[in-house]
């Protein structure tokens, strides 16, 4: 149950928070988008999901299904809209989070982000950057290629987590010691954990698809394809 308040890590999401308003002052519609995007980072770096997270990784993934499919795509919403995108940009949003995702689920990758503080902010926000950089490009493609995006994310999130989930034994040397205080193995935190990123973090990726596919084939270009 205990609450993070490290004064550099509140001053910071103040930082952020005035940023944020002051680009989206003429804009409520972002400011709103941008103050939830700043919530959920509060709920994951101040609220006890923060503390929890370093004894389970079901937690620790948890807080990058905050990250990256909650807070990313409201900053990717909120920040002005860039027009400039072209493919090579497109593909760097897509690759470029999947190789980031992919390294530092890795177990060394991983016990290295946990064995200092300079370690875990670089995978934060590197985690979080790149996120934010893929969903705005998801914002500005044609609906097409924001469908393919959405869904290889949506497949490589979801393989990775099923691998989490058959794996036959733990693989993060972090947690082998500090889950049974929870009642669960460090192989069934694993599971735990691969199971969320296999479904309902996955399903954000399909969610956002199927949207988008839906408002790019609506009624609206029906008529005009009947017309």
């Amino acid at each position: 149950m205990r609450w993070n308040f490290d004064p550099a890590l509140l001053i910071g999401l103040a930082a952020i928070s005035a940023g944020l308003v002051w680009m989206t002052r003429q804009d409520p519609r972002s400011r709103s988008l941008a103050l939830a995007a700043v919530a959920t980072l509060i709920v994951g770096f101040v609220s006890p999901l923060c503390a929890l997270s370093s004894a389970l990784f079901t937690a620790r993934t948890l807080h990058h299904v905050l990250l990256v499919a909650i807070a990313a795509p409201l900053l990717a919403c909120a920040l002005p809209r860039l027009h400039r995108w072209h493919g090579g940009a497109r593909l760097i949003g897509v690759f470029g989070f999947a190789v980031l995702f992919w390294a530092w689920h890795t177990p060394a990758a991983y016990a290295f982000a946990l064995s200092n503080d300079a370690a875990y902010w670089v995978m934060q926000l590197s985690l979080l950057g790149t996120a934010t950089v893929f969903w705005m490009s998801v914002r500005v493609s044609p609906g097409p290629a924001a469908v393919i995006a959405l869904l290889i994310t949506m497949v490589q999130t979801g393989l990775l987590g099923a691998l989490l989930v058959f794996m036959p034994a733990a693989i993060y040397a972090p947690h082998l010691l500090t889950t049974t205080a929870w009642g669960l193995s460090p192989l069934e935190d694993q599971q735990l954990a691969g199971l969320i990123m296999w479904a309902p973090a996955a399903a954000v990726y399909l969610v956002a698809a199927l949207t988008i596919l839906g408002r790019w084939i609506g009624p609206d270009r029906l008529r005009k394809q009947s017309a």
